[in-house]
């Protein structure tokens, strides 16, 4: 059995009457450790764990290093995750409550990722947030569900960070004929590295995260996202960081779940839909996570 678990696909009655629009939600908050990264980590950390890994290595803004200590723990390697400064001390918590060793460094996802390849052992594997083919084909088996569901939106929302979810997501829609599905791909003001290099025509690298979204802290996309740009309809929408908390309230209210601004970015976007995408009547929101987010965090921010 894979680490991952299927999740809920379930209609929103709230967000469809606010949009006009018929939304539903992957729940991928759900996964056991409270995101969408366990799909792809767990099948990275199940692959090398075969191939004779002793130890997983991995740089995380927050939600892979969790993924990646809860795959570990489960598969009984012990892991070391090396994390930025930005890191919120709760992301810092639930690594450490999954057993793996914690270290923080850096300004930026960049600074922790460069200590942990410097880690790596002849007996290690990299376990890397986004960046990996193993990541995107485990992300993949979040459009198989659909398929299985018979739920082919007219419209993929998702939120971007380094890439890796995006990267999936189109792999599965074309592996499952749905190429045709556009994707909306939602980031806030400060982290938006990919809508700047659709705009660029070219891969940028921000000089910092200057967003509350932390979870979206990669200063530049992998380049199999950008890629999809070029071959694949997505849309790049950047959000406020306060459009981002609001949407994230508003969740709260409507379907009794918390997620995280990161999470809340995507669900922002359903009131940015570009022109050219009016049309899109059944919208599939990727409720992406929400395990470092706590209501008084919410609050604070705002």
């Amino acid at each position: 059995m894979p680490l991952h678990i299927p999740t809920p696909l379930i209609a929103s009655a709230a967000l469809s009457a606010r949009t006009g629009r018929e939304v539903w939600l992957k729940m991928e908050a759900l996964q056991p450790p409270g995101s969408f990264k366990l799909r792809g980590v767990g099948l990275a950390c199940e692959t090398h764990a075969k191939r004779g890994a002793k130890r997983f290595v991995s740089s995380s803004g927050g939600n892979a290093g969790i993924a990646v200590a809860y795959a570990g723990r489960m598969l009984g390697i012990p892991v070391d995750v090396v994390v930025p400064d930005t890191t919120s001390a709760r992301a810092r918590e639930l690594i450490g409550l999954q057993g793996a060793r914690l270290t923080v460094h850096g300004a930026s996802w960049q600074e922790a990722n460069e200590l942990a390849q410097g880690m790596l052992g002849p007996d290690d594997a990299f376990i890397h947030p986004f960046d990996d083919p193993l990541l995107w084909e485990g992300h993949a088996t979040l459009v198989d569900e659909l398929a299985q569901a018979a739920c082919c939106p007219d419209l993929v929302v998702l939120s971007v960070g380094g890439g890796g979810l995006l990267s999936g997501v189109v792999q599965g829609l074309h592996r499952n004929g749905w190429g045709h599905v556009p994707v909306l791909a939602a980031e806030t003001h400060g982290a938006d590295s990919l809508a700047q290099s659709v705009a660029a025509g070219q891969r940028i690298t921000l000089p910092s995260i200057t967003s509350v979204a932390t979870s979206l802290g990669a200063r530049q996309v992998c380049a199999q996202a950008f890629e999809w740009t070029q071959r694949h309809a997505v849309h790049p929408v950047v959000v406020t960081d306060a459009q981002a908390l609001v949407a994230c309230r508003q969740f709260l209210d409507d379907q009794r779940v918390l997620v995280e601004p990161a999470c809340g970015a995507a669900l922002a976007s359903l009131d940015a839909v570009p022109t050219q995408l009016h049309a899109a009547q059944r919208v599939l929101v990727v409720v992406c996570g929400g395990v470092t987010a706590s209501a008084d965090s919410i609050m604070a921010v705002r």
